[in-house]
């Protein structure tokens, strides 16, 4: 069995290497579980290892909120101090005095 140990926790708050977005992870993935069609989806020469952390997170961009899936070799800490404005934050997070969301459901 492959043991992997995620960098990041559920409530931090990172963002994408590449892509202007950042967001809170919601969820953690020991390896990709996705679809096949969501992987074959990225150009080859962008894809990432499927052995490694992926994560779900309440996601933002300048323009929108989404839900994105990211591999965690593609995030890196977001050390703004900003709030995460997507609808879903207060649904699921508090806000702690440094910044960073606790997770305020129970989730399976």
């Amino acid at each position: 069995m492959l043991q992997v140990n995620a960098k990041y926790g559920i409530g931090t708050v990172v963002r994408h290497r590449k892509h202007p977005f950042r967001g809170v992870i919601f969820d953690v993935d020991p390896q990709f579980s996705n679809t096949e069609e969501w992987w074959e989806s990225i150009p080859e020469d962008m894809r990432p290892n499927k052995e490694q952390p992926y994560y779900h997170l309440l996601a933002e961009n300048d323009s929108s909120y989404y839900v994105a899936y990211v591999s965690e070799q593609n995030l890196m800490m977001d050390d703004t101090g900003k709030p995460i404005e997507h609808p879903e934050v207060a649904g699921l997070f508090s806000r702690t005095r440094n910044g960073q969301y606790q997770l305020e459901v129970q989730m399976n």
